[in-house]
């Protein structure tokens, strides 16, 4: 069991760098001039939500399979499953923005991106709370 929490713990850091890399790139794309490098924005973010999106898969079977090897319980528990929930939407929030980045009816400011990036650090930090600490 020790093997998939070692793998579950490579999956989600990998997920996590994805998540935290893609809205850095939306904000760069909110300030594009030139069609060239929207060009290749769109193309970067393409290729790495492609990539990310079976490693956050893989992520979360390693979690469940952990979950029914371990049978944790307790109210930290299910605070994290609601923000991996948050985090599974916000994931695929990232895939609909891509998609308006895509069809030029992005509706965000470069700002906004900014702040919409911190939301998986947020719930990083709460979920490592949770986990190793276990205050409820």
């Amino acid at each position: 069991m020790l093997w998939i929490k070692a793998l579950h713990i490579i999956l989600i850091t990998s997920w996590f760098a994805g998540l935290f890399y893609l809205p850095r790139i939306f904000v760069n794309l909110a300030m594009v001039r030139g069609e060239e490098e929207r060009s290749r924005l769109l193309l970067m973010s393409h290729k790495l939500y492609r990539f990310v999106t079976p490693i956050g898969a893989l992520a979360l079977l390693s979690g469940i399979w952990l979950w029914l090897g371990y049978g944790f319980a307790g109210v930290w528990l299910h605070i994290k499953l609601t923000l991996v929930l948050v985090l599974i939407a916000y994931h695929f929030y990232c895939g609909k923005l891509l998609e308006d980045f895509k069809r030029g009816r992005n509706m965000h400011s470069h700002v906004w991106f900014r702040f919409f990036n911190e939301v998986p650090v947020l719930i990083l930090i709460a979920v490592v709370i949770l986990v190793t600490v276990k205050p409820l």
